[in-house]
């Protein structure tokens, strides 16, 4: 996981998405219900999807090992149903808008993702698609954070399938991503590998010449960044029924709150630093 960079497309909505992954209020609210505080994770995203095994985590976060969703799923369900979390997840998302979004008016903004959204298409996005069929919330602020969900859902499916056409699997994926990103120790604490599974991972990279020790090498740097522009191109489809202008709107407008977001304390400096 990591923040979008400002100048890409949708950026600043999807920082402001990234913080119900890391703000106490959403993690409480969880744990009010009965889950791991750590675990509470697989149901929460997973939750649209319904009362799923681990099976379709598995594949659909494709970077997590598979103990933690098996840990997870469907021993959460028995503590809360899908319906109960992902209220629980709105809830807790609520008092984190009001703390960082406050009294801004996101009209224009609402009305302008809403419309990346209605561009959006679903086939081949399974996450995107399980999001997509939650009810819109009422309240703008609210609303603004699900259509961040959903455009970040769409591109994140989109990586994933950028990440097999490369011929990655998770734990190469982790590796050269957290490299790329600077959140390698983040990754290794939460994604669940083993020590051997994350150096056996490291070794198939070196071999095809994308690592070098601690450091991705030219090859591999150029390899990350073509599949981030795979990424970009496959996610381009919202932005282009909204338009050029109104996609430099959406910039104009969301910057301000991904500020706000990256100065509220509750990301990690690795993401808070990149700016």
């Amino acid at each position: 996981m990591s923040s979008a960079p400002p100048d890409r497309p949708g950026g600043g909505l999807e920082t402001l998405h990234v913080l119900g992954y890391f703000a106490d209020d959403v993690r409480n609210a969880y744990v009010a219900l009965g889950l791991h505080p750590r675990l509470s994770y697989f149901a929460a995203r997973s939750a649209a999807f319904g009362a799923v095994g681990p099976e379709v985590p598995t594949a659909t976060f494709y970077v997590f090992a598979p103990w933690l969703h098996a840990k997870a799923l469907p021993a959460s369900w028995a503590a809360a149903s899908p319906e109960r979390v992902q209220q629980a997840r709105r809830d807790g998302m609520t008092v984190v808008l009001d703390r960082v979004v406050g009294d801004t008016d996101v009209t224009e903004l609402l009305d302008l993702a809403r419309t990346v959204c209605a561009g959006l298409t679903a086939p081949g996005r399974p996450l995107y698609a399980a999001h997509a069929g939650l009810e819109w919330p009422d309240e703008p602020r609210l609303a603004l954070w699900h259509a961040a969900t959903l455009i970040r859902e769409h591109r994140g499916d989109g990586h994933v399938a950028a990440l097999l056409h490369a011929g990655l699997d998770p734990v190469e994926s982790i590796v050269i991503g957290g490299l790329f990103s600077g959140n390698t120790g983040f990754m290794r604490s939460s994604r669940g590998w083993s020590d051997d599974e994350w150096a056996a991972g490291v070794a198939r990279l070196t071999e095809l010449g994308l690592v070098d020790g601690d450091a991705l090498t030219e090859e591999g740097l150029v390899f990350r960044k073509d599949l981030e522009r795979e990424t970009d191109r496959m996610a381009l489809e919202g932005w282009a029924h909204l338009g050029l202008e109104g996609t430099r709107r959406v910039a104009e407008l969301a910057a301000p709150l991904r500020a706000a977001a990256l100065g509220s304390g509750i990301l990690p400096d690795w993401i808070s630093s990149r700016g």
